[in-house]
């Protein structure tokens, strides 16, 4: 299995190699559009503001080929957020592949943002990407969230509840860093990459 992780111009990325090395995976790093078409699967990932990655995707050429990807992607924390259709951050459009605009969480005396930590998940419904992930913690680190809609896997809740796991035919992603979250993130990610080609 060949495995594309897109050059977004996000900080995480070491860490979601080496995340992905200990899974036994040697992805090919790129913003190359044609080894990126070419890859059995495709994982997104990003860190920082929407944007900002939006505008690295147009600068390398990669929006219309994401938008055309037929293969199972991933989208990890901004890398998901980039799969909606607009962002109040930035005022941003998206690549438009989820019907839905992200806003911003709402501050409170008692609740910090960016929602910063370790938090629990309530999966929503079955999905092969979230097999296994029950009462499961992950590591957030956001500001803006997605809302639940019938592309939510999987919510949490930080003062309101968000989509922390979605999936809209070949495109899903999570809103946490799953290779900041220990076993269970490894998890997902071996479920992404284990899982047959017809059940994503």
């Amino acid at each position: 299995m060949s495995l594309a992780v897109v050059d977004s111009g996000g900080a995480n990325i070491a860490s979601v190699l080496h995340a992905l090395g200990r899974l036994g995976v040697e992805p090919t790093f790129t913003h190359d559009a044609a080894t990126i078409r070419a890859a059995d699967r495709v994982i997104l990932p990003g860190v920082g503001a929407a944007g900002n990655a939006m505008d690295v995707l147009r600068r390398h050429g990669l929006v219309d080929t994401l938008r055309a990807l037929r293969q199972p992607v991933l989208g990890i924390c901004l890398g998901m957020q980039l799969l909606f259709e607009s962002s109040e951050e930035d005022n941003a459009d998206l690549l438009g592949l989820i019907p839905a605009r992200l806003r911003r969480l709402k501050d409170r005396p008692d609740l910090r943002v960016p929602h910063m930590g370790w938090n629990a998940i309530e999966t929503t419904r079955d999905d092969p990407l979230t097999r296994g992930l029950d009462d499961k913690w992950f590591y957030f680190v956001h500001s803006y969230a997605a809302p639940t809609g019938d592309w939510t896997l999987a919510s949490s809740v930080h003062g309101q509840t968000f989509s922390a796991v979605v999936r809209r035919g070949n495109f899903s992603g999570a809103q946490f860093h799953p290779e900041r979250s220990a076993s269970a993130g490894a998890r997902l990610l071996r479920n992404f990459l284990e899982g047959s080609p017809d059940e994503f």
